[in-house]
């Protein structure tokens, strides 16, 4: 590329707005530390309440799902008459295994719940504890009064 080309193209990336030249430059925020640790023991004051209540609310799920289930089937069992593909058999230890498909539109389904909580494991909880506990720890020893944009990015998943 020839240097008069260099400055056509220069000049049509620039043209009628001169911040396009500057796009690689990354953008400096500044939050205020104590506003940053307030955040943080918000959130880990939420992910405590959230895993004391996990168990209650998987609990509460799994009724839901089993009740809906046990609606399908009986709204499925009333339509057996329009029923595809129906099989049936007994299992070894006694059971009966009946399967049947049901064409589209057989039946209007109720609505399926739906989980409105995160679902962590242990280890999952005692790890974002400890992020969130250290980043508290150090940020409480420093003396700057902003974050800089690094230590923002560590942490902001959890605010």
């Amino acid at each position: 590329m020839s240097v008069g080309s260099a400055t056509i193209l220069y000049q049509q990336l620039t043209k009628g707005n001169k911040q396009m030249a500057r796009n690689g430059k990354s953008i400096n925020v500044k939050i205020a530390t104590s506003k940053v640790i307030k955040a943080l023991e918000t959130r880990l004051a939420d992910l405590k309440k959230t895993q004391a209540s996990q168990k209650t609310n998987e609990e509460k799920y799994q009724k839901a799902h089993e009740k809906w289930l046990k609606d399908v089937a009986k709204l499925a069992l009333n339509s057996i008459s329009k029923a595809e593909d129906l099989s049936a058999s007994a299992r070894y230890n006694g059971e009966i295994y009946v399967n049947f498909n049901l064409p589209k539109g057989a039946i209007d389904l109720p609505k399926e719940p739906e989980k409105d909580f995160e679902t962590y494991h242990d280890w999952q909880y005692r790890e974002m504890f400890e992020e969130i506990e250290n980043a508290i720890r150090i940020l409480k020893m420093t003396d700057e009064e902003v974050v800089n944009t690094s230590t923002y990015n560590a942490i902001a998943r959890y605010l």
